[in-house]
């Protein structure tokens, strides 16, 4: 039993470490790249896999936003980390105000046409029976 145990933890916990390294942004890798990283861990199992757990993994604290990035907003599907957000918070409401009445104007189209394309086809033939 012990023997296994001295086998199956290396080995899970360098696939732990290798998918870990994997999965973990560039920028946030410290001290080696990544690739090098994920070579130690393979090389090295159990030594790599302790050295990664130790110095490279990233630290998981909250990420500080960018100069441009939005703290908080009305529409939280656009807020991504990293995603460019107007200076000038009025900017950016009238631009959402603009793509917001675009698209209802859109739809209104769609609408009339499909309306219009409806009262055509009352008074001709179906369009999915072929015309003699």
């Amino acid at each position: 039993m012990l023997r296994l145990l001295f086998f199956l933890v290396p080995i899970v916990l360098s696939i732990y470490c290798v998918v870990e390294a994997i999965s973990s942004r560039d920028d946030e890798v410290r001290n080696l790249s990544k690739i090098l990283w994920i070579v130690l861990i393979l090389f090295f199992p159990f030594v790599g896999s302790i050295a990664w757990l130790a110095a490279g993994r990233p630290v998981r604290a909250p990420r500080r936003s960018g100069p441009y990035e939005r703290s908080a907003s009305a529409f939280p599907e656009y807020d991504r980390p990293g995603r460019f957000a107007a200076a000038d918070p009025e900017a950016d409401d009238a631009f959402l105000k603009k793509v917001r009445e675009r698209a209802e104007e859109q739809r209104r189209r769609a609408q009339e046409q499909k309306r219009t394309q409806q009262e055509a086809g009352e008074a001709g033939p179906e369009p999915d029976q072929p015309t003699s």
